[in-house]
């Protein structure tokens, strides 16, 4: 779908650059445009490599499995059909704590492996289990208490202040999985 919206948006604004007169200021934006993602990809790129550094060493010692075992009594709540000793247990607290750090782009490849373990075990290949879902609403709403990302960009285009979003993304990200795993929650009672 969106293949078909964005070359739409791009017609449409070059049809009306035309008509303005503006195609000199639109062919600009498209080469500031490329140069501001290639800087924000740079940017994106060093403290990607950072976290997902951090994040392997983290596996390969015991901090991991200090953080699952600190984790343990929400999974309990929110992954009842999972045993703790399991692989998947362990994947999933690593996602957890990724975002929980504010490492959306490294937690991408820890969920990715989660969610194929959880496939493995899932009787209807064809249909999410409780786990998959439930899995699915913690990353999207991701509670964060690091925006690293955010705070990265929000550096990378000169913030006076771009730890200032702190609070809010704190409010805003535990409100919106509080809500997501209620609702799910029932839900998966009522179906």
């Amino acid at each position: 779908m969106l293949n078909i919206i964005w070359p739409i948006f791009i017609i449409i604004a070059f049809i009306y650059a035309i008509f303005t007169g503006k195609v000199e200021e639109i062919n600009n934006s498209i080469f500031e445009s490329a140069s501001n993602a290639v800087n924000l990809t740079i940017t994106f790129f060093g403290t990607i490599c950072l976290w997902n550094g951090i994040m392997q060493i983290a596996k390969n010692t015991t901090l991991i499995n200090k953080l699952t075992k600190l984790l343990t009594p929400i999974m309990k709540y929110l992954f009842p059909e999972i045993e703790k000793n399991d692989e998947v247990h362990k994947e999933i607290s690593m996602n957890m704590v990724a975002n929980i750090l504010g490492l959306g782009n490294a937690a991408t490849p820890l969920g990715l492996k989660a969610m194929k373990t959880l496939q493995k075990s899932n009787l209807k290949k064809d249909t999410l289990s409780n786990s998959m879902a439930i899995f699915i609403i913690i990353n999207t709403a991701s509670i964060q208490l690091i925006p690293t990302t955010v705070i990265a960009i929000r550096s990378s285009l000169k913030s006076i202040n771009p730890t200032s979003i702190i609070i809010p993304v704190w409010i805003a990200t535990i409100v919106a999985a509080i809500s997501a795993i209620i609702t799910a929650k029932i839900l998966m009672k009522k179906y």
